[in-house]
C-alpha cells in the first residue's frame, strides 16, 4: 500500500510528535547543506525543539549570517521609514498646491468682477488698487509694442529712400525732382495736398416747342 497524506496540523501523541520532529529536523539539515553546496548560496537555520533545545545549521557561519541578517534588517526598517517620510511629504505638498490652486482661482475670479460679495470695502479698494496697477503694466507693454513698430516702420523709409535714390542716380534723374516738381517726404508731401472733388451734373430733358421758336428766330 501507497503511504497515506499526512495531515497538517499538531500530531497529538508525544511520542509520535518526537518520532516525527527528530526525522523531519535531520531531513530539513540536510537539504539546508544540500542548498548551500549545490547553489552556492548562504544559509542560516535555527530550530529550537519543543524542549528547547538548539538545533542549527550556517554556511559560512552563524555569528556572520545574523549580523549580515541585522544590517539588511536595519536598510530594510530605514528604506520603510524613509518611504512614508516621503509619502506623508508628498501628500502634504499636494494639500498645500490645492489649496494654493484654489486660492490663485478665487483671485482670478475676483479680478474678472465675480464673487464679490464676499469682499469688505478694504478688500475691494486692494482689488481695484491691483487692477490699476495692472492696467498701467498693460498700457506701458503696449505703449513699447507700438514705438517699436514705429521705429521698425522709420527704418523702412529710410531703406526705400535709399533705394529710390540709388535707383535714380543710376538712371541719371536726380531723386529731387520728376517732372519739374520737387519731391519731398512721402509723408509730408501727400499730407499737405488737399483733394478737391467737383461735381458735375448732366441734365437731359424733352425739348419743347417754346424752345423750338426761340432757335427758329434766331435764325
Amino acid at each position: 500500500m501507497g503511504r497515506g497524506k499526512t495531515q497538517m496540523k499538531r500530531i497529538e501523541n508525544a511520542t509520535s510528535r518526537q518520532v516525527t520532529f527528530s526525522k523531519r529536523r535531520n531531513g530539513l539539515l540536510k537539504k539546508a547543506h544540500e542548498l548551500s553546496v549545490l547553489c552556492d548560496v548562504e544559509v542560516a537555520l535555527i530550530v529550537f525543539s519543543p524542549r528547547g533545545k538548539l538545533f542549527e545549521f550556517a554556511n559560512p557561519s552563524m555569528q556572520k549570517m545574523l549580523e549580515r541578517y541585522e544590517k539588511c534588517s536595519e536598510e530594510n526598517d530605514t528604506t520603510n521609514t524613509t518611504k512614508k517620510q516621503d509619502a506623508k511629504y508628498r501628500r502634504r505638498e499636494i494639500a498645500n498646491m490645492e489649496e494654493t490652486i484654489k486660492i490663485l482661482e478665487l483671485r482670478q475670479r475676483k479680478m474678472l468682477g465675480k464673487e464679490l460679495e464676499s469682499c469688505a470695502l478694504k478688500d475691494l479698494n486692494q482689488l481695484e488698487s491691483q487692477v490699476e496697477r495692472g492696467l498701467s503694466r498693460i498700457r506701458a507693454r503696449k505703449t513699447e509694442i507700438l514705438v517699436d513698430q514705429i521705429k521698425q516702420l522709420e527704418r523702412k523709409e529710410r531703406i526705400l529712400t535709399e533705394e529710390n535714390a540709388l535707383l535714380s542716380k543710376r538712371h541719371g534723374v536726380d531723386p529731387l525732382y520728376v517732372d519739374g516738381s520737387v519731391l519731398t517726404n512721402p509723408v509730408s508731401r501727400f499730407g499737405s495736398i488737399q483733394i478737391n472733388e467737383v461735381e458735375t451734373q448732366l441734365v437731359i430733358r424733352q425739348p419743347n416747342i417754346r424752345d423750338h421758336f426761340l432757335v427758329n428766330s434766331f435764325h
